[in-house]
């Protein structure tokens, strides 16, 4: 019995010498667990962050956006001064015209046919010369282009543009105006994606009906204003000449006549 008394201190001073401990040791703790105590204690979690979406790459915007014709197109010069235009050529009638612009100084816009031009590449390097301004008025005068799919549309304006780059290499192109002032928005994105704002007109006399000379010179003369857009046709035939020579005089003495700015024209006209 006294042998026994002794060992058992003996043994608790060997174990405290060898490190040891009479109380027992605590359950280890899961890293899982852990883990959570941790969280716990630094309070709640932020939320975690989301990557944003890269912003996608915004859509060309049309070269004038914004006019109050059909479809966004432009109606008037933004200024005070008159713009003329002349559609549907080049054609037999065009150098009648050239010669009365340039009798009284005056600059303008030729919307032109892209099918007639190797045919009078005469004429239109002549524009170019003489400082007027050019204008896509399609391949075929397509008067149902609004209504084509894309890719027609853009056929028919890269085919005229180039068939002029064909005759004057490096001319702007600067503007589009669609068969019948039939525009669309697709008409108008399309030419706008291609560099060219899309005109209409302030004024039309309908000379192409040929109306006789006194009505076109009476609507050109009754409705013209300050920043207007007139419409005229160099293809329409005699009745557009001998009405010029009165339009243009009486013009040039209440307005300043420009051709159409290569750089474009301010946006709501």
């Amino acid at each position: 019995m006294v042998w026994r008394r002794i060992a058992v201190p003996g043994l608790a001073v060997l174990v405290l010498a060898l490190g040891g401990s009479t109380a027992l040791a605590p359950h280890p703790v899961s890293s899982g667990r852990s883990v959570a105590l941790a969280l716990r204690h630094r309070g709640p979690a932020p939320a975690p962050t989301v990557p944003r979406p890269a912003p996608s790459a915004p859509l060309p915007a049309p070269a004038v956006p914004g006019g109050t014709g059909p479809a966004g197109s432009l109606r008037t010069t933004g200024s005070s001064a008159v713009a003329l235009t002349f559609d549907d050529g080049p054609w037999v009638n065009t150098p009648a015209v050239l010669d009365l612009l340039a009798q009284y100084h005056v600059k303008a816009t030729f919307c032109m046919i892209g099918r007639q031009v190797a045919a009078h590449a005469d004429l239109v390097r002549r524009m170019v010369t003489e400082g007027h301004t050019l204008c896509n008025h399609t391949w075929s005068h397509d008067l149902a282009l609004r209504t084509r799919p894309t890719e027609r549309i853009r056929a028919e304006l890269q085919q005229t543009n180039d068939a002029i780059h064909a005759v004057v290499p490096g001319a702007a192109i600067p503007y589009f105006r669609n068969p019948g002032g039939n525009f669309s928005s697709q008409t108008v994105n399309v030419a706008a994606s291609m560099g060219m704002t899309s005109i209409y007109w302030s004024v039309d006399p309908q000379d192409w009906r040929n109306p006789g000379v006194q009505p076109i010179i009476g609507n050109v003369l009754a409705h013209t204003g300050p920043g207007g857009i007139v419409l005229l046709h160099d293809g329409a035939g005699p009745q557009t000449i001998a009405a010029l020579r009165t339009i243009l005089p009486n013009l040039t003495r209440r307005y300043t006549l420009i051709a159409l700015p290569a750089a474009g024209l301010p946006g709501r006209t």
